[in-house]
């Protein structure tokens, strides 16, 4: 959404960052889908207008990592799609995981985050990534020697801010007293809410934000996969413990429930979705993969509203 001539963007209710001076969109754009390494039909030009209509929907934030797509393509498209436009933006990226030999591998060593880092800010072409997240522990380096590497980095400018994905409470605090942490990034959404037992406590003790992934668990809280639904045999969703058995049954019982509360709404079920998980208290932003241009400006439309008591008195009766 462009407002002017100035090519300003249209702000939604930005939200902060911990206590730092970054102010990000309560919905950001997971770019993990646009590099193509496990969604299936992606290419080049939708995931340029994929990027393009996130900015254009009012999203001022954009995470992506070294390791998201062959040769980091998620950052080359992202750097690409910020050009001209990179003040009013907010830039996350990861480090810590690389490719070996076609296998996503955990490699935290202080050496390896601030060569990635290096080449992050090479591929996103910009001066300094503004949250820069641990992607995911690495069991044979000390995380006080890998958060050592990300406050060399801060004090040399590269990051504005650090962030840590994928850790739990104590291993946070771990790196918190090393370096601190203004954002964690855990999986969360109406079927895996595990981070309220004890990372969401830490986050609010410590004035930590949460950005959380997964909000639509993979498209299956889209609303778009019901039952009877025909995957793709290369679909690599089929290895998820959701989509199958069970679980799979419990999640449509839920969906048949939120299709009424989406019709009360006149939103759609992602919509609802989204809504109700950037509302969770210590929820400051959720990330949401799209592949396409029509998905994240769906997504999008979660911001600037909110369910009523009523509708969240039936989610809630729902999840329980």
């Amino acid at each position: 959404m462009v407002d002017g001539p100035n090519n300003q963007l249209a702000k939604p209710e930005l939200r902060q960052l911990g206590d730092s001076d970054l102010f990000v969109s309560p919905v950001g754009l997971g770019c993990w889908p646009i590099a193509g390494m496990s969604s299936l039909d992606v290419n080049l030009e939708d995931s340029k207008k994929t990027l393009a209509a996130a900015i254009d929907s009012g999203i001022n934030f954009l995470d992506t990592a070294h390791a998201y797509g062959v040769d980091g393509l998620s950052e080359r498209l992202v750097g690409e799609a910020i050009r001209g436009r990179r003040d009013d933006l907010v830039i996350a990226s990861k480090g810590g995981v690389t490719w070996v030999d076609g296998k996503a591998t955990y490699i935290a060593k202080p050496e390896q985050i601030i060569a990635e880092c290096e080449e992050s800010l090479r591929r996103l072409n910009i001066d300094t990534i503004d949250l820069y997240y641990l992607h995911n522990f690495d069991a044979q380096t000390p995380l006080a020697d890998t958060a050592g590497a990300y406050a060399e980095l801060r004090a040399a400018g590269k990051i504005r801010e650090a962030a840590v994905s994928n850790l739990n409470a104590q291993q946070t605090e771990t790196f918190h007293s090393v370096c601190k942490v203004t954002a964690v990034q855990p999986p969360f959404n109406m079927l895996q809410q595990d981070i309220r037992d004890e990372l969401l406590p830490w986050c609010a003790k410590n004035g930590v934000s949460a950005v959380t992934y997964w909000p639509l668990m993979k498209g299956l809280l889209a609303g778009k996969i019901r039952r009877g639904h025909q995957f793709d045999p290369a679909d690599k969703r089929l290895g998820y413990e959701v989509f199958q058995g069970d679980n799979f049954d419990t999640a449509q019982k839920l969906l048949d429930q939120l299709d009424l509360i989406a019709a009360e709404t006149e939103k759609t079920v992602a919509q609802v979705v989204t809504n109700w998980t950037f509302h969770q208290p210590g929820i400051t932003s959720v990330l949401c993969g799209a592949k396409r241009d029509w998905q994240i400006s769906e997504t999008a439309g979660a911001m600037g509203w909110k369910l009523s008591a009523e509708q969240l008195s039936k989610i809630d009766a729902c999840l329980a």
